[in-house]
């Protein structure tokens, strides 16, 4: 189930693991916030691994799940050094072989 596919890659995220992240995505992977956006699988690790440094912590937990056949959307809070609190939108779209290949991001 894709469900737990989001689960593995909000803890992925949450433990800043770009090696993680990079098997989890298919090749031609879009990430799009609203200060990002990286096409491929290079660019995406690369704009998660900046996210990272940036940070000295960043945990997701998510509030709310819906799934469909091929996506996900979450609404999630993200802790930013345990000082910011984010409300996010995140949908997360899958190819047919359960890799991510697009993940958008809406703030709250």
């Amino acid at each position: 189930m894709l469900y737990e596919k989001a689960f593995e890659y909000f803890a992925t995220f949450s433990e800043k693991d770009s090696k993680g992240l990079r098997e989890m995505f298919s090749d031609d992977v879009i990430l799009r916030d609203w200060d990002i956006l990286a096409n491929g699988i290079d660019e995406v690790v690369q704009a998660n691994q900046d996210i990272f440094n940036s940070v000295e912590t960043i945990t997701i937990t998510p509030i709310e799940i819906h799934e469909s056949p091929n996506t996900i959307v979450g609404e999630i809070e993200i802790d930013v050094n345990g000082e910011e609190t984010l409300l996010v939108t995140d949908v997360i779209v899958f190819d047919e072989n359960e890799k991510i290949k697009e993940v958008r991001a809406y703030k709250g």
